[in-house]
């Protein structure tokens, strides 16, 4: 296990005073490592957990041929391009089970959605497109292929192949497709914990009387949030005074059930509280200003075996830094192989002031154009602790480290919320 002060001499240019956000994502990635328990769940309840080896399957998916369609199967051979083909069928084959009879030249059978395929036959037209005269159908001439409407045995899945890999999420689909592979059980990692508190004589807890100076505890119910939406085990600590005996009973108590610590406030430069003190003192601690904007500082690094993140104090920084370094580095430990979601592209309707310099992180309101294109405005104050601008956004705008003002029109990244809170 690689030091604070090693990982940090492994990367160019690393500098705890102006550290990018691509180089707090770099040094993160080379300081988490997943854990390796893992559990047997049932389908019901695995999902949004990481599978812990691939899967694969026992089947085929479809287990063989089958029609696409309600409709009637016959020989494809048969078919003529500049022809009408007229056939007669000679029975019906239903979904759930094969069917029995033969067909010779000139015959069909009548099938539904699903049904297997009778031996010989490999083309389906649509009931909708024939003509019925009598005891016969008729095929217009060029409608179809031979092979047309007809699913593969082992078209979606073959038998003895990897359908999900070691490290996927398992979502929906994924829940879905085990399902249909008829696997009940699936191999997980555990859960990770997380033990998280907030920090500060000025904090009040919610039941807690309104007093001078003082403000009620957000962060934790947002972090609570965001960790629960991540599939974490969260273990909360509440809020713990500027006391050292405290701070340190929260820290090595944390240490001892958790693998990550998260905490808000405390970390930023020359903050006349215990915090910082105290993760010095139990860990190997880097404190970090990052150039970025809204949270700026963030301490990292381990209290015993526990990866510590120590988030800023306002609102909005601790949501964003967590969006931006804590959620990655958290799947990492997750076991997880996913990538972050792609950033969409969406037109500024308004002209954006930007520094170069560092990466900016402003909350915006995603909407389709009259145009139907992405168009995106900021949702106004971006101060750190106006909290309910997250409420309103539905994404952040995403102006990287060297970009600079942004003119009405100018296309910019976004970060949606869906898929990542």
């Amino acid at each position: 296990m690689k030091s604070i002060e090693q990982i940090a001499a492994e990367l160019q240019g690393y500098d705890p005073q102006a550290l990018s956000a691509t180089a707090v994502n770099e040094f993160l990635s080379r300081l988490v490592t997943p854990v390796t328990d893992t559990e047997a769940l049932g389908i019901f309840e695995a999902l949004d957990r990481v599978l812990a080896q691939d899967m694969i399957s026992p089947v085929s998916v479809p287990p063989h041929d089958n029609s696409a369609m309600d409709g009637y199967a016959f020989d494809g051979s048969q078919l003529r391009p500049d022809q009408a083909l007229t056939l007669t069928p000679v029975g019906t084959a239903l979904a759930g089970k094969a069917w029995q009879g033969t067909v010779g030249a000139g015959q069909c059978v009548r099938i539904m959605t699903g049904a297997i395929m009778p031996t010989g036959l490999d083309t389906v037209v649509p009931q909708e497109f024939v003509k019925t005269e009598g005891d016969a159908i008729t095929l217009p001439a060029g409608l179809l292929q031979p092979g047309d409407n007809r699913r593969l045995l082992g078209e979606d899945v073959m038998a003895g192949q990897p359908t999900l890999r070691k490290g996927e999420r398992l979502k929906p689909a994924a829940l879905g497709l085990a399902a249909s592979l008829g696997i009940k059980t699936v191999q997980v990692m555990r859960r990770l914990k997380v033990a998280y508190f907030s920090t500060g004589d000025e904090i009040l807890s919610l039941g807690e009387a309104p007093r001078e100076g003082a403000v009620y505890d957000s962060n934790r119910y947002t972090v609570f949030g965001l960790l629960t939406r991540l599939g974490c085990e969260v273990i909360d600590f509440g809020v713990v005074r500027d006391e050292p005996a405290l701070l340190e009973a929260a820290f090595r108590r944390a240490a001892a059930e958790a693998d990550a610590i998260i905490t808000s406030g405390g970390v930023s430069v020359g903050e006349a509280d215990f915090t910082k003190t105290m993760m010095k003192q139990l860990g190997d601690v880097a404190f970090w200003r990052i150039a970025m904007r809204p949270g700026r500082p963030m301490a990292v690094g381990r209290i015993g075996k526990s990866v510590l993140f120590g988030l800023p104090g306002n609102p909005v920084a601790v949501m964003v830094t967590f969006l931006a370094f804590v959620r990655p580095a958290l799947l990492q430990m997750m076991g997880s192989s996913g990538k972050a979601p792609p950033l969409l592209r969406a037109r500024s309707t308004e002209a954006i002031r930007k520094k170069p310099g560092r990466t900016e992180y402003q909350r915006g309101t995603v909407s389709y154009g009259a145009d139907g294109s992405l168009q995106v405005r900021t949702t106004g104050n971006q101060g750190s602790g106006v909290l309910s601008s997250m409420v309103q956004a539905n994404g952040l705008i995403v102006l990287h480290h060297g970009q600079g003002n942004v003119a009405a029109g100018d296309e910019v990244d976004v970060m949606m919320f869906d898929g990542v809170i």
